[in-house]
């Protein structure tokens, strides 16, 4: 039962003398609606009585005339006030005319106006007085009866205050305006507790949020602040301080507050905080505005959390086993070895020349490893100058050297933890960092630019090279601790002129793929057959060649052939292929005498290439600052020059 009390309004009708037997006549109709206590107090001893109920407290409070008008100045609880209606005037005014000749009409507060219109309009003879206080309605009564009134029509204490001078009275208010009365006491008990109930689910919300929130109204009086501001604030108890003005309770935030809803930067109590202003909605209607505090320090960690989980899945191995092409005895052996190797955590050297696919069958390695589902980081170790290969290899804390990230970065060796780290080129990492590489494959950790604080890392190594590492550690430009460190399992991937037989099948495949990039190509080439009858008449050609760029340079030709395929006009009863004519215009260099000289200078004009792509990459890191470039690559300004613009 008390549970069901709980659930119900509670409402007080506080009324003395005839109001309050006309409330307990009623009070039996809501018990099953609201809690309906008739409460025999009126003015100061109401006001005290309601003040101090604790657990019984009402939430409306209905009352009449003069006493309604005194507790609503008085208490913190709603009071509705019953107000008679034109009938109920009517009513009590005819049956006064019945009772005597002298008729006076007494309220609380100014006669309405509609009343004193109809009783002139209608030529009705009656006094129209009214009352302020209860010393207001005594006075009146009596100054009444001295003018000879007969009968006084009021509410209740008026009614009594007659009776008692010798007068007779009519009691103003009916059933029907009471009930009106109490009805607008439910609503607006319901209408209390259901913003009870919405505050302490924003309350509840803002609980549980990290950032401090403080929820003011259109006033600036706070509506619920969370547990993290008041402590950021100072304010020990934040439950203490709603409704009162924000900024007389957090004198620490006048100016700090944006002006307008958006984001500001500032700093309270020392703290830096990103504040964001945005309003308080309410039944589509802004009543009052939120701010939210986030400290500085957590959106720079947030951002870098964001940066890592998007450089993680940044880290994939796209290729598989199955994408490496060939049907060789030489490609047989390379997956043997791949799906070998694969069960092994050692570090794997993988030989060949450029174009070869080394990086291709490093990730098919991880692919197919325990690794799998963590990082594949992948970096050239001839595309960078020594200073930032150093920083993107190993790391920096933050001021390292000049323009190091605040906060410091994380190097690909960590980014690669738990998974393959693939060093593609790594003949050409400068010994200086040689011997970095060789204590962190040794002792599998890792230190940052700027710290001495070693950092454990969990990695399996590929590296991946075309030079010949032997006559490298000979010169003595590769260390040869560092490469037997890496030469543990090796894999030599032959070259596209020592596997004629792969040559088409590849053609075929990369004809395809173009196809699926390009749909009036693929209308063309709807098929592997169709992509291998463009290719038949060539096979001489193709074979025949040196290929000094191997399969790069075989993808280069076949994009070629793609793009004139797209665009030719075919006959529909033509079958779809090229003759050596239009493979002579298409790649002029199948065609050439091939000679060693010949070779040789195509193989010099690969390195030139790379070369050239090295100093562009390091143009691109120093933001097109040749003076930094050169002194970088150690090369003067004329030779920058020379090599930028040399034929490819």
């Amino acid at each position: 039962m008390q549970t069901e009390n709980a659930t119900r309004p509670r409402i007080w009708a506080v009324g003395i003398s005839r109001l309050r037997a006309l409330f307990i006549d009623l009070a039996g109709a809501y018990s099953d609606r609201a809690e309906l206590d008739v409460v025999p107090l009126a003015y100061e001893d109401a006001a005290n009585s309601i003040e101090s109920a604790r657990d019984g407290r009402p939430d409306v409070v209905v009352a009449g005339g003069s006493n309604g008008a005194y507790l609503k100045s008085r208490v913190s609880v709603p009071v509705v006030v019953i107000s008679p209606t034109g009938f109920d005037v009517m009513h009590a005014l005819t049956k006064a005319r019945r009772e005597g000749a002298s008729v006076a009409l007494v309220t609380h507060g100014d006669t309405p106006a509609e009343i004193r219109r109809f009783l002139a309009a209608y030529g009705i003879d009656v006094i129209c007085e009214s009352y302020r206080s209860a010393q207001d309605a005594e006075s009146l009564v009596l100054d009444l009866r001295d003018r000879g009134v007969d009968v006084v029509a009021g509410p209740g204490l008026v009614a009594d205050l007659a009776a008692d001078a010798g007068m007779s009275s009519v009691f103003l208010y009916s059933r029907t305006s009471v009930v009106a009365a109490f009805e607008t006491a439910l609503e607006v008990a319901q209408a209390m507790r259901g913003e009870a109930a919405r505050r302490n689910r924003l309350d509840n919300l803002l609980q549980h949020l990290r950032d401090g929130v403080v929820a003011v109204d259109a006033e600036g009086r706070i509506e619920a602040m969370n547990r993290q501001l008041a402590a950021a604030l100072g304010i020990a108890d934040a439950s203490r301080v709603a409704g009162r003005s924000l900024l007389d309770v957090a004198p620490d935030l006048q100016g700090v507050l944006p002006a307008d809803d958006g984001d500001v930067f500032g700093t309270v109590r020392g703290v830096s905080y990103a504040i964001h202003r945005g309003p308080l909605a309410s039944d589509g209607a802004s009543d009052g505005t939120l701010f939210t505090f986030q400290e500085s320090r957590a959106v720079e960690r947030l951002d870098r959390t964001l940066r890592s989980r998007r450089g993680a899945q940044e880290f994939v191995a796209r290729y598989r086993l199955e994408d490496v092409v060939g049907e060789s005895d030489g490609i047989e052996r390379v997956r043997a070895l791949v799906r070998r190797y694969a069960k092994s955590d050692a570090t794997v050297l993988i030989l060949g020349e450029s174009g070869t696919g080394k990086e291709m069958v490093a990730q098919s390695m991880h692919r197919l490893s325990r690794r799998r589902d963590f990082p594949f980081v992948a970096m050239n170790c001839g595309a960078f100058p020594e200073a930032l290969l150093e920083s993107e290899l190993f790391g920096y804390e933050e001021g390292a050297f000049t323009g190091a990230r605040k906060g410091g970065k994380a190097g690909l060796i960590e980014a690669a933890h738990r998974g393959t780290l693939f060093l593609d080129e790594i003949g050409e990492m400068p010994p200086s960092l040689q011997s970095r590489l060789l204590r962190v494959l040794q002792e599998r950790e890792v230190i940052r630019l700027g710290s001495t604080e070693p950092t454990r890392v969990d990695i399996r190594v590929i590296a991946a090279t075309h030079r010949t590492l032997a006559d490298a550690v000979a010169d003595g430009s590769f260390r040869a601790d560092l490469f037997y460190r890496i030469n543990i399992l090796s894999i030599a991937l032959p070259p596209l002129r020592a596997r004629a037989s792969d040559i088409l099948p590849l053609a075929t495949e990369l004809l395809m793929q173009a196809a699926r990039r390009d749909k009036a190509l693929a209308l063309r080439v709807p098929d592997r057959e169709a992509a291998a009858r463009v290719f038949a008449p060539l096979e001489h050609a193709l074979i025949g060649h040196a290929w000094p760029g191997n399969v790069r340079e075989l993808q280069n030709i076949v994009e070629r052939i793609s793009v004139e395929l797209s665009d030719m006009a075919f006959e529909t009863d033509r079958a779809i292929s090229l003759t050596l004519d239009d493979l002579q215009a298409i790649a002029p260099e199948l065609f050439a005498t091939q000679s060693n000289g010949a070779a040789d200078l195509s193989l010099r004009d690969l390195s030139r290439s790379v070369e050239a792509d090295q100093i562009r990459a390091t143009l691109a890191a120093f933001n097109g600052d040749r003076d930094a470039v050169c002194k970088a690559l150690g090369i003067s300004k004329t030779t920058l020059w020379r090599r930028l613009n040399s034929k490819r």
